[in-house]
């Protein structure tokens, strides 16, 4: 069973909005997010709860299988750094974290086949709890 996700309205807009810019079934993770935003609560920025993982989020997370954490900014694919510091929601493990809380854990397919399991350690930074929220 997967644990309960809480989206902002603003993230979701932008979220469904570039999914409709996206060659249906041709990107990897698209189906995957879009299951993921229909299934969310969709609530007011202001009422994202601090320990919730937003887009622009810093979360700290580890893959289980391989015993490895990270510290990653969850952004939208124009927004992918060169130095490996951001995740872009498009990616397997980018999609499976937003909306979820600090203790959270959540088995995503991983690209080659497989299942991952993620855990969210921490949210080292989220906007909304910067007070950042129309960023």
């Amino acid at each position: 069973m997967k644990p309960e996700l809480i989206i902002s309205k603003l993230d979701a807009d932008r979220l469904y909005r570039l999914l409709e810019t996206l060659p249906k079934g041709h990107v990897m993770g698209g189906s995957e997010l879009e299951d993921e935003l229909d299934r969310a609560n969709l609530v007011e920025p202001t009422e994202i709860p601090p320990n919730i993982v937003s887009m622009n989020s810093k979360v700290k997370f580890e893959v289980v299988s391989t015993n490895q954490e990270f510290e990653l900014t969850l952004v939208y694919p124009k927004d992918l750094d060169q130095e490996g510091k951001t995740i872009s929601i498009l990616a397997p493990v980018g999609s499976a974290l937003l909306g979820l809380s600090i203790g959270d854990s959540i088995e995503w397919s991983s690209p080659g086949g497989g299942i991952l399991e993620v855990i969210i350690k921490d949210i080292v930074y989220q906007p909304e709890r910067a007070g950042e929220l129309h960023r």
